[in-house]
């Protein structure tokens, strides 16, 4: 069902079940018939700090053209721009030839503004930001402090619309409502469908005769909604674009560094198509909802078995599946014949993977392909959409395949790179630098200036992980003068030890007794 008429998204954790808390093996997450789904979340006695969703919401929202981020609270909760900004002007340079800094500010809450209520400050600011810069979309980001002291956020946006230009995007961000990161992309999907779906007065036509209707039938028949994520580059997005260009189709590519004006168009579309499924099913939903437009949203392309499936399953909803499968033989016999010098290389390497369930689960698959054996996964979350992964990967993988469910927790993930010793780590960067200080060769698993999606990003990893191993003497030597903050007698207790609640872990699986840190 949508939600669109509550000013906020649910979180995660109520619409999808979704968990953050497991430790144990792959065929214990499989068992009882369960396959994956239905996993009461748990909790732990100890846990470590990690990031909040307004991160990846600010990553997303920073690649829009011509808006102004307006974060409504205190100044570091915006602080991640600076972080940020490379994407921004190099993702922008690269679609548009122009460098482009992400526009952000802040109503910079105080503590006055916390006893007193900081609604007329965000109004003012609003109309500041839509005087000085002018710009099509200001997205109000809403964190933590203004919904703990009851700030009427949507109110005053709704009264500031009468007075400004461009088109207020209320996202709600609150870090504390919510464990689940992906609820991010919930809320900023929300925002965008209340505020920029509907506008009548500027997009319908004026008269619909036989002709509009023609004209919108072709343009259903001929056009795909491709949905993007923030860990996706220019040459993910053409690789992608490429294939559906060989299905005749015209692409819109949304929402990263998209022209929000597109919003309006995606309802218009014959069918939407998701590149990760974390990311998009929130919107996607909707659109089959309120405009009858179809979705596929079943895999990540990633690798060959992925990017040939996500071809099939659009090509069959065309009724194209005779170019499909002719696209789909021709790229894997010369990816495959590509791919042969590195297979021997790889052959019997033991990989331990970290990140976004989707991209943690289809790179498990890839890898495995190329000749690495799965030591380990560790995902930031758990839904139901991940199912059909992990059937995959219970195909390819021991059943002893050692999964850890956590929002980061580097302690549990120095303790199992300790114990396991991978030959290889792939993972976000602050992951990577756990890994790195242990002397473990590592590569990132999000890199937007990186081709990852399709066949030739299989190609792409294959080459830079070659590099990698070939030459890991940074790392090495790196673990002999930097030290993690974890006792020696951590890394000999069970990783899972303080998991104490919710999953069905083998007893004993779990340590009971209590470690210090």
């Amino acid at each position: 069902m949508s939600y669109l008429q509550n000013r906020e998204p649910p979180k995660r954790e109520n619409r999808l079940g979704a968990c953050i808390v497991y430790g144990g093996t792959l065929c214990n997450l499989a068992d009882k018939g369960r396959r994956f789904s239905c996993l009461r979340d748990g909790s732990r006695s100890f846990t470590q700090g990690s990031i909040c969703l307004l991160l990846p919401g600010i990553s997303i929202l920073n690649t829009l053209p011509d808006n102004v981020n307006l974060v409504h609270g205190a100044v570091g909760c915006g602080a991640c721009s600076h972080s940020q900004n490379a994407n921004t002007r190099s993702g922008g340079n690269m679609r548009t030839g122009s460098v482009r800094d992400a526009m952000w500010l802040s109503t910079a809450l105080n503590e006055i503004d916390v006893i007193s209520g900081a609604e007329n400050k965000l109004y003012n600011a609003i109309l500041e930001a839509d005087r000085l810069y002018r710009p099509k979309t200001i997205t109000v980001v809403v964190s933590c402090v203004p919904s703990i002291i009851g700030d009427d956020v949507d109110g005053v946006v709704d009264r500031a619309q009468k007075e400004v230009a461009a088109r207020i995007i209320p996202v709600h961000c609150e870090g504390f409502k919510t464990k689940i990161w992906a609820t991010s992309y919930d809320a900023i999907y929300h925002g965008m469908a209340r505020s920029l779906f509907e506008d009548p007065e500027v997009n319908e036509p004026i008269i619909k005769d036989d002709l509009y209707e023609e004209r919108l039938s072709y343009q259903k028949k001929h056009t795909v909604n491709l949905f993007t994520v923030s860990s996706m580059g220019l040459a993910d997005e053409q690789e992608l674009t490429r294939y559906l260009n060989v299905l005749d189709q015209t692409v819109n590519v949304f929402p990263t560094f998209a022209d929000t004006a597109k919003a309006y168009t995606l309802k218009y579309a014959g069918l939407s198509v998701s590149t990760c499924p974390t990311h998009d099913d929130y919107l996607l939903e909707y659109l089959r909802e309120e405009y009858g437009v179809p979705y596929i949203i079943r895999h990540m392309p990633i690798g060959i078995e992925n990017t040939s499936e996500w071809i099939r399953d659009v090509a069959a909803h065309l009724n194209k599946s005779d170019v499909a499968e002719q696209l789909i033989a021709r790229e894997t016999a010369e990816l495959n014949a590509a791919l042969d010098q590195y297979r021997s290389f790889f052959k019997g390497k033991r990989v331990f993977i970290s990140a976004g369930e989707f991209r943690a689960l289809a790179t498990a698959n890839l890898l495995h392909d190329l000749g690495f054996e799965i030591a380990g996964i560790r995902s930031f979350h758990h839904d139901e959409f991940a199912n059909v992964e992990y059937e995959k990967l219970l195909k390819n993988a021991s059943e002893d395949l050692i999964v850890n469910i956590a929002n980061v927790q580097p302690f549990e993930e120095a303790n199992l790179l300790k114990a396991i010793k991978p030959d290889l780590f792939l993972g976000h960067w602050n992951d990577n630098s756990t890994a790195t200080k242990l002397g473990i060769p590592s590569h990132t698993i999000y890199n937007s200036g990186l081709a990852y999606i399709g066949y030739r990003g299989a190609f792409e990893l294959a080459r830079r992980l070659y590099r990698q191993l070939a030459n890991p003497a940074f790392n090495r030597n790196l673990s002999k003068y930097v030290q993690l903050p974890y006792k020696e007698d951590w890394y000999g207790k069970n990783p899972f030890s303080y998991i104490k609640s919710g999953l069905d872990v083998p007893e004993d699986y779990i340590s009971k007794e209590e470690t210090a840190l």
